[in-house]
């Protein structure tokens, strides 16, 4: 494909740098929905639900996965499956007692795979009562939303005696005071604080 001539157009500045599908969010905007819009880093998850303005994307509501360990003592990783779930749920919860009640989901240009982590954090907004299409094959297994296999893995290390290995994986969270074994425990006790939190 030529990149010169007459007819040639530059590509916009966010689709050049790998951050904007024009295409899909035209669609989305095309709904006249608000978005419910989830960004993962390696370490973190981010949820907003934003309504289109043409001066920029309005935040209405926003959830960060370290919320979990400053508001809900959750020892865990902040990039993993259970966290993506929990903010996921935190972001419903606060869009429902804002009075959102629907939104369309935005996972930006990550690849939806079946079971994927984002669809961990849509899965928290549907248990909050949020409206949002979805198709029920993507969302990921009840055991991996609460980190058993996780746990497993842990407990193959521990067993095999590995300790380098388990302390290179799992430093963090045991220098928290949580041995990843008990993720599935500590994961229904943070997600049980968190419910309670907007009864």
């Amino acid at each position: 494909m030529k990149t010169y001539g007459p007819r040639y157009r530059v590509v916009f500045r966010r689709r050049r740098e790998g951050k904007t599908n024009f295409h899909l969010r035209r669609k989305l905007l095309l709904s006249n929905r608000l978005r419910f819009v989830i960004r993962r880093s390696n370490r973190y998850t981010m949820v907003q639900i934003l309504k289109p303005h043409l001066k920029g994307d309005q935040v209405i509501v926003s959830a960060h996965s370290k919320e979990l360990r400053d508001t809900f003592n959750w020892k865990g990783n902040c990039g993993n499956m259970p966290a993506t779930y929990l903010t996921g749920l935190l972001a419903g919860f606060r869009a429902k007692k804002a009075g959102l009640k629907d939104a369309v989901v935005d996972i930006g240009l990550i690849s939806p795979i079946k079971g994927a982590k984002v669809f961990a954090a849509l899965k928290g907004a549907l248990d909050a009562g949020l409206s949002i299409p979805y198709s029920e094959d993507v969302l990921p297994e009840e055991s991996r939303i609460r980190g058993e296999d996780i746990a497993t893995y842990a407990k193959q290390l521990s067993e095999a005696e590995e300790e380098t290995t388990k302390t290179r994986f799992f430093s963090l969270v045991v220098k928290r005071g949580l041995q990843p074994q008990d993720l599935p425990e500590h994961f229904d006790e943070v997600k049980k604080k968190l419910v309670s939190s907007f009864d």
